[in-house]
């Protein structure tokens, strides 16, 4: 498949590795040299410099073959034009635009990007898919991660485990003993800073961040299991009252749980315009990093706070802030991958990666076929791959245990017809079957190759 990507940005990079490394024709397009360069150096892709929406550029970069084409650059209008380019001079077949404003997004206006108006295939809103992955967070408190998978019916947590977690040195293989009848898989752990797949053998520690996979009736057994509290956030404090504060605040109060909101935002103009979107939110204007507006906030009785302006630095910050003020949870954005590994010792409960999160909503709508979803898992450390066996699989008809995955490699949850099985050693995965399954970056080809996703990929 021949695709183009158009912008090199920390989203684009991700997706050009994503797709070439599943031997796809990929070719970058970017306005800065320098961009290009480290992608085609460190890459399997072609570049071009220039503006995507350029049609010599596009003619350059191959558009007139092309089967798609994913618009990732930092400029909306670019995004667009990028895409009514590909569509009236080189009748690129599906277009993909990343756009930010609110603006373009609201729903009456979506006639807009009819075939013949605006063609674009497929809107990803950054700013929305965060503000959903905040909502997620917040109904899950206690993670640092959650994700659905399988219709719903799975749910991927992310869990830090305290010295009080009651599981604390005990193999997982007798977890699984003492709690047969509970549906939940431990797949993953990040320990010292290293992600790995665990082995049944393999104990868990205070201060590991584990990735549980559980059915979704079981997540708050699953949370007490771990020494987690299933509690509701009834009080949230939104530092940042940009796009992704609006929407969460406004998602929050016409929720149907009464949810008391409340909104910091310093720019005074965007603090009126928040006062004047949103009915019952109290909106105050002031530094979020000020002890005294915090104290003014009731920071301390607050159940969640989550600092989402626009500056990693600052909502990291806030953040730490926030919890030495007495709030009970903390939920911090954060852009650069390279900062997350500070939020265990600054204490921060969890965190929002809109790169990864924009990455992995991309790539779900670029795949069809037999694989269905797919989910970045920290810095690209690890992916969840969510597939149907096709009657080629090497998998299709084997027992789990007969299945070579490989070593960073772990079976999830598997859906046969309407219902979450647990994997066993002697689950047998038939054709048709629907698997989750963790697998570190380097592994994931191995993986790929075993559901022989390349038959029936697009």
């Amino acid at each position: 498949m021949k695709i183009i990507i158009g912008g090199v940005g920390q989203v684009g990079w991700q997706i050009a590795r994503h797709l070439a490394g599943e031997q796809n024709d990929v070719t970058v397009i970017d306005n800065n040299p320098e961009l290009v360069r480290r992608a085609t150096e460190a890459l399997d892709v072609q570049g071009v410099t220039g503006f995507a929406s350029h049609p010599d550029v596009l003619d350059r970069a191959g558009a007139r073959d092309a089967d798609l084409i994913i618009a990732v650059t930092h400029s909306d209008e670019v995004n667009m034009v990028t895409c009514q380019v590909a569509h009236s001079l080189f009748q690129v077949p599906r277009k993909i635009a990343r756009l930010r404003s609110p603006a373009y997004l609201d729903a009456i206006y979506s006639d807009l990007y009819r075939t013949d108006h605006l063609p674009i295939d497929v809107v990803i809103s950054p700013e929305r898919e965060v503000a959903q992955a905040a909502l997620a967070r917040l109904r899950a408190p206690q993670t640092f991660e959650a994700e659905d998978f399988l219709d719903g019916k799975v749910r991927l947590l992310g869990l830090v485990l305290d010295e009080d977690s009651p599981i604390l040195n005990t193999p997982l293989r007798q977890l699984n003993e003492l709690f047969s009848s509970l549906r939940a898989i431990v797949v993953g752990v990040r320990r010292e800073g290293r992600l790995f797949a665990p082995e049944p053998g393999d104990q868990l520690f205070e201060g590991d961040q584990i990735y549980v996979f559980t059915d979704t009736r079981d997540v708050d057994r699953t949370m007490e299991i771990f020494g987690k509290e299933t509690t509701r956030a009834d009080r949230v404090i939104i530092i940042g009252g940009g796009n992704v504060g609006l929407a969460v605040a406004n998602a929050l109060e016409t929720g149907r749980d009464r949810v008391q909101v409340k909104i910091i935002e310093r720019n005074r103009d965007r603090a009126e315009q928040a006062a004047d979107a949103l009915e019952r939110t109290i909106v105050l204007n002031g530094d979020g990093l000020s002890s005294e507006l915090l104290e003014e906030a009731a920071i301390s009785k607050a159940d969640a706070v989550m600092t989402l302006t626009d500056d990693d630095k600052v909502n990291i910050l806030a953040a730490v802030r926030a919890k030495q003020a007495g709030a009970k949870l903390v939920v911090s954005l954060v852009n650069d991958p390279s900062l997350l590994g500070l939020m265990g010792p600054l204490d921060i409960d969890a965190y929002i990666n809109p790169r990864s999160i924009t990455v992995s909503t991309i790539l779900r709508h670029v795949r069809h076929g037999r694989v269905r979803d797919i989910y970045s898992i920290g810095d690209a450390e690890a992916e969840v791959i969510e597939a149907q066996v096709l009657p080629t699989s090497s998998m299709a008809g084997r027992s789990i245990r007969d299945i070579d995955l490989p070593e960073g490699a772990l079976m999830g949850m598997v859906l046969k017809g309407e219902r979450v099985v647990k994997p066993m050693p002697d689950t047998r995965i038939e054709e048709g079957d629907i698997v989750c399954i963790f697998a570190l970056t380097e592994d994931v080809p191995e993986v790929e190759r075993l559901l022989q996703v390349a038959i029936d990929f697009f």
